[in-house]
């Protein structure tokens, strides 16, 4: 919802700035004629609702500037998410990417499955690995769901040292193969 927020703060205060960046070209580039500038600047200064107007938008721009420069500034407390490990040695860190990139190669070794998607939960007692595949659909399924949940959990823990409690494959669809029939003419 944050990141939301501060696109939106980013698009309104961007289109704020073009605005008046033209406002300010159209000025210095003569466009604008002298006695209308003249004749705004007058109002901006005897006008209380033209005042409280240019008060309300530069403060309303201050307050988004300073938003956007903090975000700028502020430093991240991880760049992807990851599970840390204390050893003897000192601390580990592995991406959840890693693992998930991990479980896809271990699953996509399995003959009969094309398309791979992983997303990892990290529980208490270990990792929680789902998978969605496409399988092409010539092979007993349950036999290739129970391939690759063993398949994975073993290459995961072997890799990391991370247990896995569970291992879900969901198979979404079956590749359509085509069959070119021959024609003898």
């Amino acid at each position: 919802m944050v990141k939301i927020m501060d696109r939106l703060l980013l698009f309104v205060y961007s289109l704020i700035i073009g605005i008046l960046s033209v406002f300010a070209l159209s000025m210095g580039a003569g466009w604008v004629h002298e006695e209308l500038a003249g004749t705004w600047l007058d109002a901006l200064y005897s006008e209380l609702p033209l005042q409280i107007t240019v008060i309300s938008v530069a403060v309303i721009l201050f307050l988004i500037s300073f938003r956007l420069f903090y975000i700028s500034v502020k430093r991240g407390n991880a760049s992807s998410p990851s599970i840390d490990q204390r050893t003897d040695f000192g601390d580990i860190r592995i991406s959840m990417e890693t693992v998930e990139n991990l479980s896809l190669k271990a699953a996509g070794k399995q003959k009969g499955v094309r398309e791979l998607k992983a997303r990892i939960r990290v529980l208490e007692s270990g990792l929680e690995i789902t998978l969605r595949a496409v399988v092409d659909g010539e092979s007993s399924i349950p036999a290739l769901t129970e391939e690759i949940q063993r398949s994975v959990k073993e290459h995961v823990e072997d890799i990391t040292g991370i247990p896995v409690t569970s291992v879900t494959v969901f198979v979404a669809n079956i590749i359509q193969t085509q069959t070119f029939k021959s024609r003898v003419e």
